[in-house]
């Protein structure tokens, strides 16, 4: 089944070219079906690449799925064009008033920087706060995550030594949770982050379940017992060259960067990509869809 786009959006033919079924919203409409909306807030600087990789992602449930995108009014992108964000995104206060089956908060390339210093991070807690009463189910990815989970529950984040770069095993912990169903025991999924989070601190908190973990990296998905709330520390969304493009533009910039972790061929950056996480990450985000919203919510979000 389709997700809903606007035919203008770079991802439209992007997906179309990948044989992946993306509908306008007029053709939508026509459809006695409500499709599922979905509120994606785009902190990502390469906003038109992670447009492209959600859409991708969420586009393989059997499900109608509208996105509206959501950029920070208290920020001014500079690697996205104005016209660009004018033209497919709103803002907070464009919203604000609406309701939501499910909301998508990406990562950010900002986790050195305290919350609080974060130029939007006001903005940014409105967002969240809204999402308590205005979505039935939210994802937090990487840094989006790490932020809900500072603002809804007090559980700071961490500076690593090294860089977690690269493509990690994982074991699912929890295997009767509906987020992980039909996972393998242990699955694949890339990582970029310099900070990270403490399990001591999320096995205090009662409202949280641990569902799947790495030896290496740490905890990987997490969530309330009844899906409301979602937190993912990784990016299983990435495409199969996003690693290696940070890798190579950090190199060309000179920064002191490590090879990514089991994501080149025998770590070598001069041979193939191990494309190895797409099925899972289609497989997380179609049962998020089905069992924590579609199932969930009601017709009418209106009664939410």
């Amino acid at each position: 089944m389709p997700i809903i786009i606007p035919n203008e959006l770079p991802a439209f033919d992007t997906l179309q070219g990948e044989n992946i079924f993306a509908m306008s919203k007029a053709r939508a409409v026509a459809q006695d079906i409500r499709p599922l909306k979905i509120l994606v807030v785009n902190l990502m600087p390469t906003k038109i690449s992670t447009e492209t990789q959600l859409a991708r992602v969420l586009a393989n449930s059997p499900l109608q799925v509208e996105l509206t995108f959501l950029c920070m009014d208290t920020h001014e992108s500079k690697n996205t064009d104005k016209s660009h964000l004018d033209e497919f995104y709103r803002t907070f206060d464009e919203v604000k008033n609406q309701r939501f089956d499910g909301m998508i908060l990406t990562g950010a390339p900002i986790e050195t920087l305290p919350f609080e210093e974060v130029d939007y991070w006001k903005e940014l807690c409105k967002i969240m706060e809204f999402s308590k009463t205005n979505v039935y189910s939210s994802v937090h990815i990487c840094w989006g995550a790490q932020a809900a989970l500072y603002y809804h529950y007090g559980i700071n984040k961490y500076h690593v030594d090294k860089k977690i770069f690269g493509v990690f095993e994982h074991k699912v912990v929890r295997p009767y949770n509906p987020l992980v169903r039909g996972f393998d025991e242990v699955f694949y999924a890339p990582h970029s982050r310099y900070t990270t989070i403490k399990k001591n601190e999320i096995l205090a908190e009662p409202a949280l379940r641990i569902l799947a973990e790495s030896e290496e990296v740490g905890i990987h998905i997490m969530a309330t017992e009844n899906g409301r709330q979602i937190f993912i520390m990784g990016h299983q969304e990435y495409d199969k060259e996003t690693l290696a493009s940070e890798y190579f533009r950090d190199i060309n910039k000179g920064t002191d960067i490590n090879i990514p972790c089991n994501y080149f061929k025998d770590d070598d950056p001069e041979k193939e990509i191990l494309f190895r996480w797409r099925s899972h990450a289609s497989l997380l985000f179609c049962n998020w869809l089905n069992y924590y919203v579609y199932q969930e919510t009601p017709f009418d979000l209106d009664s939410l």
